[in-house]
């Protein structure tokens, strides 16, 4: 009778044990798979859990942005204003110029989520000097944002870490006449860029 009390409570220490080693084994990997969380993957989904799909950002400007995200790159974001902007505004966010996420309370456990393996896609991989070569090579006037000023103009083309912009009048073409003159921005320094119309 007494062993087959001790057997009992041996077997009850064991089971214990492996259950508190396994809950500890899913705390660790859940604490390694929170250490490699980028803030790209918590904005992608933020914007997957979300039915309305709307972040609000700040930038490291100090301006606050609502937006409804369409596309991700590697490091960058583009999505419509909402919330201030004129009815289908568009912008190119660098994931650098963001100093912060604004939050709900509901929010907070879906950006942790898992991102799925199958969504990765081409605009992935992209960077930004490449989505800048394509407002350039469409001639779209543009609205360049830096921490110290914002420059309206056209982007004449783009290097490796700068672009040239030809500084005119919001809302004119690009013409020589029009251009004030062309400024070199650095791409490190570039906190939104708010696109026009096409030319």
């Amino acid at each position: 009778m007494r062993w087959d009390n001790l057997f009992d409570d041996l077997e009850g220490q064991l089971e214990y044990e492996r259950d508190a080693e396994d809950s500890n084994l899913r705390a660790e990997e859940e604490r390694l798979r929170l250490g490699r969380l980028a803030l790209r993957g918590r904005l992608v989904s933020i914007v997957a859990d979300d039915a309305v799909g709307v972040v609000r950002l700040v930038l490291v400007s100090g301006d606050r942005l609502t937006l409804r995200p369409d596309a991700f790159g590697r490091d960058w974001l583009a999505a419509d204003l909402l919330a201030g902007a004129a009815p289908g505004a568009q912008c190119v966010v660098p994931l650098g110029a963001i100093a912060g996420v604004l939050l709900q309370p509901g929010q907070v456990e879906g950006s942790l989520a898992l991102e799925a393996e199958s969504s990765a896609r081409l605009s992935d991989r992209i960077g930004l000097p490449f989505v800048l070569r394509d407002l350039c090579r469409r001639r779209t006037s543009v609205e360049v944002q830096t921490p110290t000023e914002r420059l309206y103009g056209t982007i004449d083309r783009v290097g490796r870490d700068h672009l040239d912009l030809a500084v005119h009048e919001p809302g004119s073409v690009r013409r020589a006449a029009e251009v004030h003159e062309v400024r070199i921005v650095p791409l490190a320094h570039i906190v939104l860029v708010r696109l026009g119309r096409q030319v």
